[in-house]
């Protein structure tokens, strides 16, 4: 396949080169898109250097089969058009066009089939903290319809992008020499604290990143009647975003049914023996494809309600595995 990735210089765009070799992808053609800035970039793939191009609204996507994106939602939203005017599909892993009625949302795992609905030739890559969730959701939806879901989110530097990750590193050294730390990528230090804030805040009081799981969620399920309540916080880890999730279901469901259900499950990784101080962590999962889970139990408050805790790289599943991962799901399903 001819295949396009755009924003080739960040920290996703580096995570598709990665993935695409990662699943040996089959690539016939590949042509690496930047801004202005990163244009002339080298970088190699599957022994083979590669020069970044300037995306511009020409006709570069002319033969390409598959664009993966992730060079912010203001980018796909003006080159979307450039990109599937030629028929290339359009695989989104921004914002711009998750909750358009016209364009699918899809973890194949979850909804594989959403993706073979693409009136405009677009899918969008879910948020990351969404897509570990219902990774987890979805084999306990299969065994009882779930209400509700309550999720607090312990997310990495990662997740806002390379810059933030250096960032974290620079503020303990910083620290550690008695300067004052640098805080740009953040609303306040990072290091050595927590931070009860991803993204901005809604007339709700909710932030933007916490209306995302709301929503997302109700679209890749299929379930509008779905209530979703997130408290999203950014925590001093460099890579890998956590998840307590509260979950309530139609009927009460048994725990070894639940793990069963777990251990079957795609992309879905069962570490939970909590006796031996057993359970994902973020610093064993970074670099991982899965969404690991542990901390299985009864929730203590709800006759039908279970608490468990997930863990999942966010570059990857979170963002350039789920979007290479969906491409994938249409070769194999091809009609």
């Amino acid at each position: 396949m001819n295949v396009a990735i755009v924003g080739a210089s960040g920290a996703v765009g580096q995570e598709f080169l990665r993935v695409l070799e990662e699943q040996n992808f089959p690539v016939d053609q590949l042509t690496l898109f930047g801004s202005k800035r990163s244009a002339g970039r080298t970088y190699k793939f599957r022994g083979k250097d590669y020069v970044v191009k300037e995306l511009t609204h020409g006709d570069d996507f002319k033969g390409i089969d598959i664009a993966f994106t992730s060079a912010g939602a203001s980018v796909s939203k003006e080159y979307a058009g450039t990109i599937t005017k030629h028929g290339a599909l359009m695989i989104d892993n921004s914002s711009a066009f998750r909750m358009d009625e016209d364009v699918p949302l899809v973890v194949p795992e979850v909804n594989g089939e959403d993706a073979f609905n693409t009136p405009r030739g677009i899918i969008a890559n879910p948020n990351c903290t969404t897509i570990q969730m219902v990774v987890a959701l979805k084999p306990i939806n299969d065994l009882s319809p779930i209400r509700r879901v309550h999720v607090a989110t312990y997310q990495a530097a990662s997740g806002a992008g390379a810059a933030a990750m250096d960032e974290l590193v620079e503020q303990y050294a910083q620290l550690q020499r008695g300067e004052d730390p640098t805080i740009e990528k953040f609303a306040y230090q990072l290091a050595y604290n927590v931070i009860p804030q991803v993204d901005v805040f809604m007339d709700n009081g909710y932030t933007k990143e916490e209306m995302k799981m709301f929503n997302e969620t109700k679209k890749i399920m299929h379930a509008p009647g779905l209530d979703v309540s997130a408290m999203c916080v950014r925590v001093p880890v460099m890579r890998a975003h956590s998840e307590a999730v509260w979950v309530e279901t139609e009927q009460p469901l048994e725990l070894d049914a639940v793990r069963d259900a777990f251990d079957k499950a795609e992309g879905l990784v069962v570490v939970d023996r909590p006796a031996d101080k057993v359970y994902p962590m973020p610093l064993d999962i970074a670099g991982k494809d899965p969404v690991f889970v542990g901390r299985l139990r009864k929730d203590l408050t709800n006759g039908n309600g279970l608490t468990f805790w997930i863990v999942g790289d966010q570059i990857k599943k979170g963002a350039a595995l789920n979007a290479v991962q969906i491409a994938q799901y249409i070769i194999a399903h091809k009609k």
